[in-house]
């Protein structure tokens, strides 16, 4: 998940990227790349690394700075510079506790960095003449609907990878985050009842599931599940011979990232690895920085591989359809950051082409994403007109780190002159986005009715209740104690406590998930029970549990289990 100043909890990013803290945009227009720009794609490891700028000459030091203030236990990154590898490299621990370090070859969640694979399968498959970009979806997907007629008939591939679908933020997320019992297709299937807020192609919200949907064309188009395609056609041209399409693949002994969360935003505990079956290609793949360095300079090439054993010139994908993946479909509203400090960030532009976000920083373009997983955050940024890109992989959620370790390199080269310590600044964002978290809820307390008491017993909030899209949410009676559970969801059980009249906070038993809810329950004249609602408590939950989405409705108790599809 990714959007501009989003809170630090998480990109979703979690997934998305987007999915953390003051994600300012800094990428140019999407302009078509000139060969004599584009410089000979070259093998990225078999040749002596250049000398990194002269303002990096401490940046060990600085890279441990930003693990310690926000609380990081490691980091990778890596810096291409025309064509040749500057640094990859580990800094902390793979895991709080135990001496295993992070290396170049550490496998971390990318989470929301897999958009950008996504889009070039299907440009890929474009230049093989099995679909086009322009093609509607139906075409293809001839089940597929959204909740409108007209967005079903218009909804084109290229529209499943640039967020301007008149879906809300984070829309549907639930059918997939946490993870769900769901198939892939049983989540693109109840598409057709998850509301669309906005008008198609209108504006930017980010969202996950039509990569849900991408995922699906891929397939169809290609006869190859999603994670064979990228395999057979990304992973082994590029020589990604270190990246996994998912957690599945990983195996004990690996080089591997363990996720940190705080749970109840205070307590650094680390948290299990995560397999995303149902929505692979919004952010399921697991890479080095390695290998991410590989991958930025292929792209950083317009799609060129080095040359095959042969000597005969390799390509990715075409140059134009990089002039594709890295023009603007979606514009973005530029917004004024939360703190002055940030403004030097602040582009003149910003916008979303094919799972790519677009901006600009101090005269340049840059092509650039984020990603955000339980316990694990990171940041892509490529700089096209200097041939150079930064990847940073944490084990962490805080974007906090990855944006002032991105800056600080960014700097190195756009703006060797001075030497901002991005570290400070993001620390004084983050402790001032807490505060007003923390303001929030005083003001949640201070309105509340502390004599408000339920207007029912308690057993008669218990029932299964429905939601068109999402499925049943179960509320029962524990001894006396209402327990919430989403139907699909393993992840989402929870206490309910009354806070006043009518409404509840559930408490998840999984702290690590920072969503609790408010639970409120809608009466009609006689007293029963018409609706449930529920959404987050925190502004610091992330966009993706959008509770705030759901239209639960009470079930009779001789009414069916909903169906999955």
């Amino acid at each position: 998940m990714s959007q501009q100043f989003h809170s630090p909890r998480l990109p979703s990013a979690r997934l998305a990227a987007c999915c953390t803290l003051f994600v300012i945009a800094s990428g140019a227009w999407a302009q078509a790349p000139t060969a004599k720009r584009l410089p000979l794609p070259v093998s990225t490891h078999d040749i002596v690394r250049p000398l990194p700028p002269a303002q990096l000459q401490d940046f060990a030091a600085y890279v441990d700075s930003a693990r310690k203030t926000f609380d990081v236990p490691g980091i990778a990154v890596a810096i291409v510079k025309d064509g040749k590898v500057v640094m990859e490299q580990g800094f902390g621990l793979r895991e709080v506790g135990k001496p295993d370090k992070v290396d170049a070859h550490t496998l971390f969640a990318i989470a929301s960095n897999t958009k950008a694979f996504t889009a070039a399968s299907l440009q890929q498959l474009a230049e093989q003449g099995k679909l086009k970009m322009d093609d509607r979806v139906i075409d293809h997907l001839p089940w597929f609907r959204m909740a409108d007629p007209y967005v079903t008939h218009e909804m084109r591939i290229r529209d499943l990878l640039a967020h301007r679908s008149g879906l809300s933020l984070g829309a549907g997320d639930l059918l997939y985050w946490p993870p769900t019992s769901y198939t892939t297709k049983e989540v693109v299937e109840r598409l057709r009842n998850v509301p669309i807020k906005n008008g198609f192609r209108s504006h930017y919200a980010y969202d996950n599931i039509l990569f849900a949907v991408a995922t699906l064309v891929i397939e169809q188009a290609s006869g190859q599940s999603y994670a064979d395609y990228v395999r057979q056609h990304i992973f082994q041209p590029v020589g990604m011979d270190e990246s996994l399409i998912d957690k599945t693949y990983l195996r004990p002994g690996m080089d591997v990232a363990m996720g940190h969360a705080r749970f109840n935003f205070k307590e650094l505990k680390p948290v299990p690895p995560m397999a995303w079956l149902n929505d692979p290609g919004a952010g399921g793949i697991y890479a080095s920085v390695h290998d991410l360095a590989k991958w930025m300079n292929v792209q950083l090439a317009g799609g060129a591989l080095p040359a095959g054993a042969d000597g005969k010139p390799r390509r990715l994908f075409s140059a134009d359809s990089q002039q594709q993946m890295w023009s603007m479909l979606t514009p973005i509203t530029v917004r004024k950051p939360p703190i002055p400090e940030l403004a030097p960030l602040v582009p003149n532009f910003y916008g979303y082409g094919e799972g790519w976000f677009l901006s600009d920083y101090r005269g340049q373009r840059l092509v650039w994403h984020t990603g955000g997983w339980p316990g694990m955050v990171s940041r892509v940024t490529l700089v096209p007109g200097l041939h150079l890109g930064v990847v940073v992989l944490t084990n962490q959620e805080s974007g906090a780190a990855f944006n002032a370790v991105t800056w600080r390199v960014l700097d190195a080269y756009l703006n060797p002159d001075r030497k901002t310590d991005w570290v400070a600044v993001y620390d004084k964002a983050v402790k001032q986005s807490e505060a007003k978290a923390d303001d929030s809820f005083s003001k949640h307390e201070a309105a509340r009715d502390k004599h408000g008491r339920p207007s029912l017993p308690l057993a008669k909030y218990a029932g299964t209740y429905r939601d068109p899209w999402y499925g049943d949410v179960i509320v029962s009676d524990d001894h006396g104690k209402l327990r919430m559970r989403f139907s699909k969801t393993t992840q989402l059980v929870g206490t309910m406590t009354p806070w006043q009249h009518d409404s509840f906070i559930v408490h998840w038993d999984d702290r690590a998930l920072n969503a609790d809810a408010f639970v409120t329950f809608a009466l009609d004249e006689d007293g029963t029970i018409r609706e449930m609602r529920i959404k987050p408590v925190s502004p610091l939950t992330d966009f993706s549990f959008d509770f705030q989405d759901l239209r639960l409705v009470p079930v009779a108790a001789d009414q069916p289990q909903a169906r999955d599809d």
